[in-house]
């Protein structure tokens, strides 16, 4: 890393992000042991200016960020701290400090959270909530249905029945990650995993 220029006081901000949404989650101070200690455990680690000692997020709640990426910016006087939080990061219990969802904010992470309300709600009018009763291998035919239905859609060039096709899919398949208890960050995280440029 560069030469970092810490202040009068021997603090330098660190901003902390979500390796994988970028969500920006806090901002805290750090000196020089700290970041020595954050870069050895891989557990962000913070000087606190109220308490004036290190402290490392997540030693009393469990909630540590665990350090992906250690960047400057280009006057070496911030840093940004690129971490996966194991739980809420601030102490109001919220996702970050600015009461923010800690989610990606495209269109498929809300129709995520839709779906795992409908999943929570079970209204009797949802369909998602219909098909989830239903049990995984009816979810799972639906998945392959779709997908049979996609393939026959593209051989022909009708756009719209295509498109809704690939819409269908995609939702089903969102359904039926939902359905094995997982998510869509763990999906992108395989596909990140195999795209190493």
């Amino acid at each position: 890393m560069e030469k970092l220029t810490f202040d009068e006081k021997g603090l330098i901000p660190a901003i902390i992000q979500d390796a994988d949404t970028r969500v920006v989650l806090m901002m805290g101070y750090m000196n020089a042991e700290s970041l020595r200690r954050t870069e050895e455990t891989g557990k962000v680690c913070f000087f606190s200016r109220s308490r004036q000692r290190l402290w490392t997020k997540g030693e009393e709640s469990g909630n540590f960020l665990e350090v992906t990426d250690i960047r400057a910016d280009c006057d070496g006087d911030t840093l940004l701290i690129q971490a996966r939080p194991s739980g809420p990061v601030c102490h109001t219990g919220s996702d970050t400090c600015w009461r923010e969802e800690n989610r990606g904010s495209h269109f498929l992470f809300r129709l995520e959270q839709l779906l795992q309300k409908r999943k929570n709600d079970a209204p009797a009018e949802s369909y998602t909530a219909r098909l989830l009763a239903r049990g995984i291998n009816k979810v799972a035919q639906k998945v392959g249905e779709e997908a049979v239905e996609l393939v026959i859609e593209a051989k022909d060039n009708d756009k719209e029945l295509f498109l809704n096709e690939a819409a269908d899919l995609m939702y089903h398949s969102l359904v039926l990650l939902l359905a094995k208890g997982y998510e869509l960050e763990d999906v992108i995280a395989v596909l990140k995993a195999r795209n190493k440029e």
